[in-house]
C-alpha cells in the first residue's frame, strides 16, 4: 500500500465533500453543520494532504507497520466521527444516543497521531 497516495487520493475525496457541505450551506442560508463543514476540511482534507505530502516528501517514514496502523486508524476515527457529527448536527440522532460513540473514533484518531509521532521520532 501507498501510504502517501492513500492520504492524498482520501484528503482530495474530502476537500470535493468539504465544498459541497459548504456550497449547499451558503445556497441554503442553513449553516447548522458548520462545524461537520470545518472537521470535514481539517480531518478530512488539511491532515490527510498534510500527511501525504509528509510520507512522500520523507519515503523512510512510511516503511514497517507504523504508517498502515496510522492510516487506517485516521480513516476510521475521522469517517466514524463525521458522520457521526452530521447526524447529530443535523437532528437526525439526539446527541445523548450518539455521543457516546465519539471517543471511540476520537481515540482512534488519537492512538493514530501518537504512532505518527513516534514514527516522526524514529525516522524524521
Amino acid at each position: 500500500m501507498n501510504i502517501s497516495r492513500g492520504f492524498l487520493l482520501t484528503g482530495a475525496v474530502y476537500l470535493l465533500i468539504g465544498i459541497l457541505l459548504g456550497s449547499y450551506m451558503g445556497a441554503s442560508g442553513k449553516h447548522e453543520l458548520a462545524p461537520v463543514h470545518a472537521h470535514i476540511n481539517l480531518l478530512g482534507f488539511t491532515l490527510m494532504t498534510v500527511f501525504g505530502l509528509a510520507y512522500r516528501l520523507i519515503p523512510a517514514l512510511a516503511e514497517g507497520l507504523l504508517p498502515r496502523l496510522h492510516f487506517w486508524l485516521h480513516q476510521l476515527g475521522s469517517l466514524g466521527l463525521l458522520i457521526g457529527l452530521f447526524l447529530m448536527m443535523s437532528g437526525s440522532v439526539p446527541a445523548e444516543t450518539i455521543g457516546p460513540i465519539f471517543p471511540i473514533f476520537e481515540g482512534a484518531i488519537l492512538v493514530g497521531a501518537l504512532l505518527w509521532l513516534t514514527n516522526l521520532l524514529r525516522r524524521a
